[in-house]
């Protein structure tokens, strides 16, 4: 029993827990009961077709969507959520959530950079006007991440002036710059043209490498495959399939994953 105890010990803290998730927008109802966790360092990949509730899934766990049933946790501490009046939930503690999304960074699609401030500025303004970190601090940390992705000397630029893959880049330093304990990225490289995603592709894989806990939108196949620790394969709102990338891929047991695989080969 006691060595038991011990196996069970020794496995990674839970850093993000979904259960029996369910979120509708009026009669549609697009997550229609997920349940998922991630470990710390695991990284999970979300696959699926256009409104499968990918997207849905990752704005339910950082609560830009509040979701109509089930639980939230991160790192074991259940997001409060309370009856709206209108047959769905909504937060029952608003600090909560803010320190809640202080653990947990997003990466959007979209980049999402503040437009009238520079590179520098968009990456320090979390740590100095949230967190309370000292200027000088916050300065000096931005700058190791602006260096590690590669936009050091860009870092006085507005987004404006830099490609998609550079300001999808910026964000990920932004992301980076909380210190969070698990990232969520959407689709992050569905915005690019095809020639800078590999670049966005590389800074994630590294991040994977240092062994962060990240869920990853991802429409990258074989990225997925490189980079997950498991995969979680979406359908209509439902978890359809998921498991050890090799397996997914490889034997897939659904028909509907199959058909999946096959269209985006």
């Amino acid at each position: 029993m006691k060595a038991e105890q011990n196996v069970r010990d020794d496995k990674p803290a839970e850093a993000v827990a979904v259960e029996d998730l369910h979120k509708s927008f009026g009669d549609l109802e697009v997550l229609k009961g997920v349940s998922l966790s991630a470990r710390q360092g695991n990284v999970i990949a979300i696959i699926g077709g256009s409104g499968s509730g990918k997207s849905t899934l990752l704005r339910c766990i950082n609560m830009l969507e509040w979701p109509t049933r089930g639980t939230v946790k991160v790192h074991g501490e259940e997001i409060a959520l309370k009856a709206d009046g209108r047959g769905g939930l909504m937060p029952a503690n608003r600090k909560q959530i803010q320190r809640i999304r202080t653990r947990l960074a997003m990466v959007f699609q979209n980049f999402n950079l503040w437009q009238h401030m520079t590179l520098m500025q968009n990456v320090i303004e979390v740590p100095v006007h949230v967190l309370g970190i000292k200027r000088d601090e916050a300065i000096a940390e931005a700058e190791r991440l602006l260096k590690r992705v590669g936009l050091y000397e860009k870092r006085e630029a507005y987004p404006s002036f830099l490609s998609g893959g550079q300001q999808q880049r910026a964000a990920i330093a932004r992301a980076l710059a909380i210190q969070p304990e698990a990232m969520l990225f959407d689709e992050p490289t569905s915005a690019l043209d095809p020639e800078l995603v590999g670049e966005v592709l590389t800074v994630i894989r590294d991040l994977a490498e240092e062994g962060r806990t990240m869920l990853l939108v991802t429409h990258e196949m074989n990225f997925a495959r490189e980079v997950a620790s498991e995969i979680v394969f979406l359908h209509n709102g439902r978890v359809e399939e998921q498991g050890d990338p090799q397996i997914v891929f490889d034997n897939p047991e659904s028909e509907r994953l199959k058909k999946f695989i096959s269209s985006v080969q």
